[in-house]
């Protein structure tokens, strides 16, 4: 068996997140530029070793593609949060020209998730695996947030 198909067959490629992720990494591209590739080569630009990250740079602005990626990343989020709850989730970001700033979500007038940005410039995960752990807690707080104060998230 290939590496290819190894890699097609990983389950995790088949879980509500990484369809989601997809998704958005597709939206963002506007010239069609990610058609016919497969779901491992349109999340790459997310997988990054401890080495990789260490020579990136974070001397000068983020670039608009690592911010697109970011902002992609918190849109799934949302929609997950959104497709669980039935209520519209709304996600805010602000990154200064430095890399640092913040990522919201917010269902109604809550907010379920409030999280400080850094590094942007080195924004990856060491595996898919690892991005859909960190986006797991993400959305199982968020959701116990709404469910605690649905009445809020419901304004």
């Amino acid at each position: 068996m290939t590496d290819a198909a190894t890699v097609e067959l990983d389950p995790i490629l088949e879980t509500d997140f990484i369809k989601e992720m997809v998704k958005q990494m597709r939206a963002i591209d506007s010239y069609g530029t990610y058609d016919g590739w497969p779901v491992e080569r349109i999340l790459a630009p997310y997988i990054l070793t401890k080495e990789q990250r260490r020579e990136i740079p974070v001397i000068g602005d983020p670039d608009e593609q690592t911010l697109s990626r970011v902002k992609a990343f918190y849109n799934a989020i949302a929609a997950l949060i959104e497709k669980e709850c039935g209520l519209m989730a709304v996600p805010m970001m602000n990154i200064t020209h430095e890399g640092f700033g913040r990522a919201l979500i917010t269902v109604g007038k809550l907010v379920v998730m409030d999280r400080t940005v850094r590094d942007v410039h080195r924004y990856g995960y060491e595996s898919l695996s690892k991005m859909k752990d960190e986006a797991d807690k993400l959305l199982s707080v968020a959701l116990q947030i709404v469910g605690s104060h649905r009445e809020v998230a419901e304004l």
